[in-house]
């Protein structure tokens, strides 16, 4: 929690209590259900919470603006920024159930009130959104695929609407399949934490 006060100080006292909530129910929601390696969930903050945080120190959205969050998972990148951004609103969606309900009881629990879940494929979501935001779901290509029909044409952010993705590895086979304008930044420039050494923020415009 420490490196999040470090990162972010000008969280508010309900966004500082609504982190630390998030150690105690992520280690006991996942005892019962495995949505985070057993061997890192000790790493929740960093490895988790933080990382997602990134896409925080990338822009700063406008009040209002809309994200779908496909692959959540357990909740990454959606809840942590659900949380730094309050008055934006995010859509979870993931294929496995059991995920998006230790997802949906964390956020109920946290009084998370800016989110909403769904259960199923990104093809059976027909919502538009101004941003995509996922954590290592799939490559690129296909990612671009799966949501370019989901990215509103309204725009008043100060980036055009489209993909947000957190990356990791040698990215260079998947940039190279992307034929939309992007941004390629390393997490490293925020972050010191050798974690995000390989670390990057994938920004394509699909609007």
């Amino acid at each position: 929690m420490d490196e999040i006060l470090n990162y972010f100080p000008e969280l508010s006292l309900n966004q500082i209590h609504q982190f630390e909530l998030l150690s105690e129910l992520y280690n006991s929601w996942n005892e019962k259900i495995n949505v985070i390696s057993r061997k890192d969930i000790s790493n929740l903050y960093v490895h988790h919470v933080l990382h997602s945080l990134a896409i925080a120190k990338f822009f700063e959205p406008t009040d209002g603006t809309t994200f779908l969050d496909l692959g959540t998972g357990g909740g990454f990148p959606g809840i942590p920024l659900a949380i730094m951004w309050p008055n934006c609103k995010f859509h979870l969606i993931d294929r496995i159930a059991k995920k998006i309900r230790v997802a949906s009881e964390i956020a109920n629990s946290i009084n998370l009130t800016n989110v909403s879940f769904q259960h199923g494929d990104v093809g059976e979501c027909k919502q538009k959104f101004d941003f995509t935001v996922s954590r290592a779901v799939m490559p690129l290509d296909k990612l671009i695929k799966c949501v370019i029909k989901n990215i509103s044409r309204n725009q008043f952010n100060s980036i055009p609407n489209g993909l947000i993705c957190l990356k990791g590895g040698e990215l260079e086979g998947e940039i190279q399949e992307i034929h939309h304008p992007f941004m390629e930044i390393n997490i490293s420039d925020y972050f010191s934490e050798e974690y995000f050494s390989t670390k990057k923020i994938i920004y394509v415009q699909l609007s």
